[in-house]
């Protein structure tokens, strides 16, 4: 049983224990070079025990490990409207990425999503706090209508198969995530086949652009997934000259609110004791 990185805890209060107790596996990664990984060819058929258990597994992850301050979420390959249940209510806007070659959504998935919304906050007119969709044309391996560092989440949950079959490149949209993710508090969440290689790719971009990952194996499937978090580098992607750059410029913002900080208290100080010559002078 793996034990639990204390910066990465998974609440499953639905979850079997010891899908809870083993969640998160932390390592430190030495020396990376990113590589290409060998493609496997994939099929899209999975067992209904396997997919109600992912599903389950998809459900918790997203509403435990979303934090409350994020507020913008992408989905890798939207094919159906099930993640608008997932999200946490703090999130207000979700941008998707379509499967298809040109991607515009089809008018299948979007009815989907906007049905699921529709379930979930009430009718449009009555909609209040509801999620914003941004149903944008763009692929998951070409996130071309997405600024760089402007994602608080972006979700992985079984896509990369569909990806396969639908032609596109599953392992740049891995990049393409790490590109639109927020420096230091941006998280990627995912459920995906082991037998996709997705964990291994993964694991090439910790230190340099993850600054950790947590993952464990879905348990109670016949087909093995598996499920985790990756947190973008507060220094994701910088040169070794820009991280000192970087770092100086933060020395001399901390300085100067300090002296910020010791003038308010020097002030404070004055007029206090300006207050108490005064009550004084009237004593008298």
């Amino acid at each position: 049983m793996r034990g639990m990185h204390p910066l990465l805890t998974l609440l499953l209060p639905t979850i079997t224990s010891s899908f809870t107790s083993s969640f998160i596996q932390h390592r430190h990664a030495s020396s990376i070079t990113t590589t290409t990984s060998t493609r496997h060819h994939l099929t899209m058929q999975i067992d209904p025990v396997t997919s109600l258990r992912t599903e389950w597994i998809s459900a918790a992850l997203v509403t435990n490990q979303i934090p409350r301050a994020a507020d913008v979420a992408l989905q890798l390959g939207t094919y159906d409207g099930r993640v608008v249940n997932f999200l946490p209510r703090t999130i207000r806007r979700l941008i998707t990425s379509s499967l298809t070659p040109d991607g515009a959504l089809p008018v299948s998935t979007e009815r989907m999503l906007r049905q699921m919304r529709e379930r979930r906050y009430g009718k449009d007119e009555d909609m209040q706090g509801a999620v914003d969709l941004e149903l944008l044309v763009q692929t998951p391996d070409n996130l071309k209508e997405v600024e760089d560092e402007s994602v608080d989440v972006v979700l992985s949950l079984q896509s990369v198969e569909k990806m396969v079959e639908a032609g596109l490149d599953w392992e740049e949209s891995v990049r393409e995530a790490i590109r639109v993710l927020k420096p230091g508090t941006g998280r990627l969440l995912f459920v995906e086949k082991t037998s996709t290689g997705y964990l291994s790719f993964l694991e090439q971009f910790e230190g340099e652009f993850f600054e950790e990952i947590g993952y464990d194996d879905v348990d109670l499937v016949l087909e093995p997934h598996v499920a985790g978090v990756a947190i973008k580098s507060e220094d994701a992607g910088l040169t070794e000259e820009e991280k000192e750059k970087k770092r100086k410029q933060q020395e001399k913002d901390m300085l100067a609110e300090r002296s910020i900080q010791a003038f308010e208290r020097g002030s404070k100080r004055r007029r206090k004791k300006k207050k108490k010559v005064v009550s004084e002078e009237e004593e008298a």
